[in-house]
């Protein structure tokens, strides 16, 4: 599998449903992103079953990754019309509701076979990628067709970079928003293991 962390997240052009229904026939992904932390997920496919639970999870935490000034997009290889449809169905009856962030048609599973996620040649594994505010991907995590993801995890991703970037200081294992950073020296690494090395 590609690793793409550290290079400039492929870009692309598709259909896509948007958060007001409406068909964008030439929906780009850097443009949306525009000066934004991104997250770009993938899922397999539309009215199957872990997929809608993940859907609903980013969909709820939506209001977190916009305050962190951070955009939403999701790629699967279902046309827009089964997107819209699928935003159509009500969640009791199996459906996602109105999410309010783009939905890419991937028909062509050409998006897939960029970012390296396109399973058997069939369907997209679940391929979630942080892209920061330059296009360059700064982390990704692929997971097989039946583990659903930890949606709070890329919030927590996504805290780590704004740290990071904010501060220049590195965040050990297990840091969360709020808790201490570690300076990227000798020094650094030596005065926060000497606190918090029993905790990690």
């Amino acid at each position: 599998m590609t690793v793409l962390v550290g290079k400039q997240a492929p870009d692309f052009s598709a259909k896509a449903v948007m958060p007001d229904n409406t068909i964008n026939d030439n929906f780009n992904l850097k443009n949306f992103i525009g000066g934004h932390i991104g997250i770009l997920f993938f899922y397999p496919l539309d009215f199957t079953f872990v997929c809608p639970s993940e859907i609903i999870a980013f969909n709820n935490r939506l209001p977190e990754f916009k305050s962190r000034n951070a955009e939403l997009v999701a790629v699967s290889v279902d046309s827009h019309f089964s997107h819209l449809a699928w935003k159509n169905t009500p969640v009791e009856k199996g459906g996602i509701g109105n999410v309010q962030f783009p939905m890419v048609a991937d028909l062509t599973k050409s998006i897939a076979r960029q970012y390296d996620v396109l399973f058997h040649d069939e369907v997209a594994l679940r391929g979630t990628f942080m892209i920061d505010k330059e296009g360059v991907v700064r982390h990704q995590v692929v997971n097989d067709l039946p583990l659903g993801r930890n949606v709070d995890e890329t919030l927590r991703m996504v805290d780590s970079l704004i740290f990071h970037e904010e501060n220049g200081e590195v965040c050990p294992a297990g840091w969360n928003k709020g808790d201490q950073g570690m300076k990227a020296t000798s020094e650094g690494v030596a005065s926060y293991l000497a606190g918090h090395a029993k905790k990690l």
